[in-house]
């Protein structure tokens, strides 16, 4: 069996049903889709919307110093409710953790909107992103189950392309009602949005992948182990965030009892050999991490660059990240076609080399005679790029994954996504404060003095992620197992 082939339980024949007809809007597919695409419509839109809002919200609590965590604290939460997702998905079925992510995803966003100091923004960053852990596990469970083989990469690149419209209208909705409004009332009014998903999603999802795989077998007890070390990774991964974002010598301690923490969980979780880039499963796995973290941790730097440096509201340089979306969808669609499939290794390695030269052309903004549109443009190449990538790397998760697997599998997909997130946002996040970025002002529209300016703080967080991509590059050579080609 070859390293991409799919490891399917063997069945007695009367028991596969007949598989049904049509692409993922056909009569047997059509509500579902619209379903979950809806959901991670409404995910689409709280990112973009928040990433906007978000520099204007860390000065008013007067946090910048504190920037990168607001990112990092919800990928940090999230790493546990992945493996609980994981968990719970494959014993009882995805529906259950998927509604209480919604509900813990809208608790969050309302924690954070009504916070009057930094730490409770965080902390409600923290609950939203537990519940964002428990929904995409979930998503992908319910994808592995309902979905044949050949309709995942549409699904996928219509997740994707779901992105779209967030990516357009999230950053102007957003900077027109920090500006007039308030950063808070984006926090408070995403939550309405929960009621589309909870009422179109849940239903189709209960009828086509609600239970367990197998309804007569006895159930099965959570895995304490991994739910243990789930737990240590995101103690671990705050621990390290705090310390890298404290910069003293008695930070030393708590990043390396969070190191401590960190390491054995993650050897635990994640397939053997992925930090070797072993072929296969692990590669995938690793790759996912690379591009992931490298992208958002820039990204996450982008608006607050824009700002600070050049002087733009927020408004306008959240939507300087808007073509992004429609890249990262038409990098999907591409992937997502049948012809595509014998060239998708070939197509990942240039992905991954797109998102590197846009990362590492992100800061040219600094340089005053430099268009600031050229960043938008950039960024939209790294999107595209992205999106061939991630995309990709969902497909070929699912296709080395029996049913009974897809839970464990998906949520150590998601782990090595949200751990690069926040190790390598730590790692901006430090490089970051100590070349003074906590000191960047001007924040509401009014370009940085000179005595606030430091536009070496944001050169040290883009370069080393543009050399991050290109290791992913390489990594994006190793998906097949040997003797494949």
């Amino acid at each position: 069996m070859s390293a991409l082939e799919p490891r399917v339980p063997q069945r007695d024949a009367a028991s596969v049903p007949a598989l049904p007809e049509g692409g993922i809007l056909g009569p047997a597919y059509r509500t579902l889709s619209i379903g979950i695409i809806s959901v991670i419509f409404l995910i689409a839109f709280e990112a973009t919307a928040v990433g906007t809002a978000m520099p204007v919200a860390a000065r008013e609590l007067d946090g910048i110093g504190l920037y990168a965590f607001g990112f990092s604290a919800y990928f940090t939460t999230s790493l546990f409710g992945m493996v609980l997702s994981g968990q719970w998905a494959d014993r009882q079925g995805p529906l259950r953790p998927l509604t209480v992510g919604i509900g813990a995803f809208a608790a969050g966003l309302v924690c954070s909107g009504t916070a009057g100091v930094m730490w409770v923004f965080v902390l409600g960053r923290a609950v939203q992103g537990f519940g964002g852990g428990l929904v995409i596990v979930a998503l992908y469970v319910v994808v592995s189950r309902a979905y044949e083989e050949r309709l995942r990469p549409a699904i996928m690149a219509a997740f994707a392309a779901s992105w779209v419209v967030p990516s357009i209208v999230g950053p102007l909705a957003s900077g027109t009602v920090t500006e007039h409004l308030g950063w808070r009332w984006v926090f408070l009014g995403i939550p309405a949005l929960v009621v589309v998903p909870l009422v179109v999603a849940l239903p189709a999802i209960r009828r086509t992948a609600g239970g367990p795989v197998d309804p007569d077998a006895p159930p099965v007890a959570f895995d304490r182990r991994r739910i243990r070390m789930a737990f240590g990774i995101s103690v671990g991964a705050g621990l390290l965030q705090y310390a890298a974002q404290d910069l003293r010598w008695l930070s030393v301690l708590p990043g390396l009892a969070g190191a401590a923490l960190l390491v054995p969980a993650v050897l635990g979780l994640l397939p053997r050999g992925t930090y070797r880039a072993r072929r296969g499963l692990p590669s995938v796995v690793l790759l996912r991490g690379v591009a992931a973290g490298a992208f958002i941790a820039a990204e996450s730097f982008v608006p607050l660059m824009l700002v600070t440096q050049r002087g733009l509201s927020p408004t306008l340089a959240g939507f300087s990240l808007a073509l992004g979306g429609v890249t990262w969808a038409a990098g999907s669609w591409v992937q997502s076609k049948g012809r595509m499939a014998p060239y998708r290794e070939r197509l990942m390695v240039g992905g991954m080399v797109l998102v590197a030269a846009a990362i590492a052309a992100a800061p040219a903004v600094l340089i005053a005679w430099v268009p600031v549109w050229t960043l938008a443009l950039a960024w939209a190449v790294g999107c595209l790029g992205m999106g061939l990538v991630i995309a990709s790397t969902s497909v070929l998760l699912l296709k080395l994954s029996a049913p009974e697997d897809a839970g464990a599998n998906s949520a150590a997909l998601q782990i090595s996504d949200a751990l690069a997130n926040v190790v390598l946002l730590a790692a901006g996040g430090a490089a970051f404060a100590a070349l003074g970025g906590g000191a960047v002002g001007g924040v509401h529209g009014v370009a940085a003095s000179s005595s606030g300016s430091h536009p070496g703080a944001f050169v040290v967080v883009f370069l080393p992620m543009a050399a991050v991509a290109l290791v992913g590059a390489w990594v994006a050579t190793r998906l097949q197992g040997p003797g494949e080609g």
